[in-house]
């Protein structure tokens, strides 16, 4: 047990590290409040609720149109170690960007340990797909989609910013105008090593192909859509170094990104910033659209 794991912690302290719901014993009034506020959304709104954009149980989003046409997108992916939580939880920001002229949309993607992390990344950039193809129907902008997301879903959306959308799906390079990633995971290995193993079933391949870290390409071969990433101050010490180690990585390759690390925020707290327009994270992810 005391065998170093990762960055020079053994296992029981990886797992602390990694554990922020035991860091932060409030999350689930957090979580509580989110799914409240989140059905009054779904009761005053025009809310579209399971939109198909796949075969699999969960492969459906829910979709919040614009007061007026042509509006950017932003589509929110939900968290929960890639194995709990729903869309529906998730539509709370939405009356704050819809005020700001964006349509909104929260999808939700099969999650372990029915289907590996590779696989989510196949779906999450298959509802973006199905988005931007039915972006006239539905009255936003195909051009201006910004994809954000919060712990693994901020994850799921740098992996989708990272598509070369041109030559695996014959779509426009730029698909995407941006990307927001909140409290983000951009390198797997740890999780290999740590209690979410059993469920992840993470192996050497899966953590090379589905690792942000290992995909940025250097900016002159090819210019990728601007990127913002946060963390909370009061986040565990490993999501804070993952997102240090990954922006750095990300301005080596000389790509855009603009990164904050905010006081008095935790995993869980950091997420309410979506739903304020006030907030440095909000209005960071609404100058992606511009």
């Amino acid at each position: 047990m005391n065998d170093v794991a990762w960055r020079g912690w053994n296992k029981a302290e990886l797992d602390r590290q990694l554990n922020q719901r035991e860091h932060t014993p409030e999350h689930s009034q957090h979580f509580s409040r989110w799914a409240a506020e989140s059905a009054v959304v779904r009761e005053t709104l025009p809310v579209r609720t399971d939109l198909e954009y796949g075969e699999g149980p969960l492969q459906k989003l829910d979709y919040v149109p614009p007061k007026a046409p042509g509006a950017p997108l932003l589509v929110f992916i939900h968290g929960g170690y890639w194995q709990s939580l729903d869309k529906g939880d998730f539509t709370f920001p939405a009356p704050a960007f819809r005020e700001a002229g964006f349509a909104y949309a929260s999808i939700n993607y099969d999650l372990a340990p029915q289907v590996r992390i590779p696989d989510m990344v196949a779906q999450v950039r298959a509802a973006l797909v199905w988005l931007y193809k039915n972006a006239d129907d539905l009255g936003f902008d195909s051009e201006r989609m910004v994809v954000a997301g919060h712990s693994a879903g901020g994850h799921l959306a740098v992996m989708a910013l990272l598509t070369d959308w041109q030559e695996d799906y014959g779509l426009p390079q730029e698909l995407l105008y941006g990307a927001a990633s909140i409290s983000g995971i951009y390198d797997l290995e740890p999780l290999r090593n740590s209690y979410q193993q059993p469920v992840l079933q993470l192996d050497e391949e899966a953590v090379q192909s589905s690792s942000p870290l290992h995909h940025i390409p250097a900016a002159a071969k090819r210019r990728l859509p601007r990127l913002f990433v946060a963390v909370g101050r009061e986040e565990t010490e490993e999501f804070q170094y993952q997102q240090r180690d990954f922006v750095q990585a990300w301005k080596t390759a000389r790509q855009k990104c603009e990164s904050l690390e905010l006081p008095g925020r935790n995993h869980f707290s950091i997420v309410d910033s979506l739903a304020d327009s006030r907030h440095a994270v909000f209005r960071a992810i609404y100058r992606l659209a511009d």
